[in-house]
């Protein structure tokens, strides 16, 4: 049997989306208005997940020191405290973008003779920003996630039950005045990063469409009063979810993967492609 172990190290780094070998006006085409001759920075966390068979004689499948001492010489070492593009070679020829980060990571861990021998890369996870982050299993396929919030309050009240039924399902939460949530939002989008960008899909044009079509519509709104899509349904997060999914899916740009909703700390929910 085969278990995965992952292991979190952090480093700040600056860099810009800027290429020398365009011109002003290409970059800005390019890059939009994260375009910039300058540097800006970023506390990064990356998790670096590794599989392999349990050792009957220590009980783990590799000493997470060794995991360790790896990623402090190959990612934090080479990472922290630089300016990726002039600081690091590979990013004088490929944009420093989080699919990139990723993808020279993967390459940097996978070299042989890098990680233990007892255990394998299998996947790389890169928050740039507690609202952003990026996911990369090996075998090629890559996502990115944004992070949005808005507040909203519902009643859980099935009209294919009774009042007495749904008191004693839903207690509470059936109040007949409604009661409220943050919620947080995840939505994940899959693709293959622009050689030039290094971008899958733009960021920009995801949060317009994810503001427009949810955000914006759902914030400081009764879902069971306020909202078409909800009428004679019962506003569980799982429903809430899933309507979400499929009022994003065909509308952000590149694959919608994956949309996950938070309605507290302790409860999520997810709908996937």
């Amino acid at each position: 049997m085969k278990v995965r172990m992952t292991r979190r190290v952090a480093f700040s780094s600056g860099h810009r989306y800027w290429l020398t070998s365009k011109s002003d006006e290409e970059n800005r085409d390019l890059f939009g208005r994260w375009a910039s001759k300058f540097n800006h920075g970023h506390n990064y966390v990356l998790d670096v997940t590794v599989e392999g068979e349990v050792d009957p004689r220590t009980g783990m499948v590799v000493n997470i020191k060794r995991i360790d001492d790896v990623l402090q010489e190959k990612i934090v070492q080479a990472f922290d405290q630089k300016s990726l593009n002039d600081e690091v070679d590979y990013f004088a020829k490929w944009a420093p973008s989080v699919e990139n980060i990723l993808t020279y990571v993967q390459e940097l861990l996978s070299a042989p003779g890098t990680l233990p021998g007892e255990c394998a890369l299998v996947a790389l996870k890169l928050e740039e920003m507690p609202t952003f982050y990026g996911e990369l299993e090996l075998g090629g396929k890559m996502s990115l996630t944004r992070v949005y919030e808005f507040a909203a309050s519902h009643r859980l009240h099935s009209p294919a039950l009774s009042d007495e039924e749904n008191l004693e399902l839903f207690g509470k939460c059936n109040n007949p005045a409604g009661h409220g949530h943050n919620y947080v939002l995840e939505v994940t989008v899959a693709g293959v990063p622009d050689p030039v960008t290094g971008m899958l899909t733009d960021l920009g044009a995801v949060d317009e469409v994810v503001r427009r079509e949810v955000v914006d519509r759902y914030d400081h709104k009764n879902l069971n009063e306020d909202l078409p899509e909800f009428e004679g349904k019962t506003t569980t997060s799982e429903v809430v979810a899933a309507q979400i999914f499929s009022t994003l899916k065909g509308k952000v740009p590149g694959q919608l993967a994956r949309i996950r909703l938070h309605e507290t700390a302790r409860n999520s929910f997810e709908v996937s492609a």
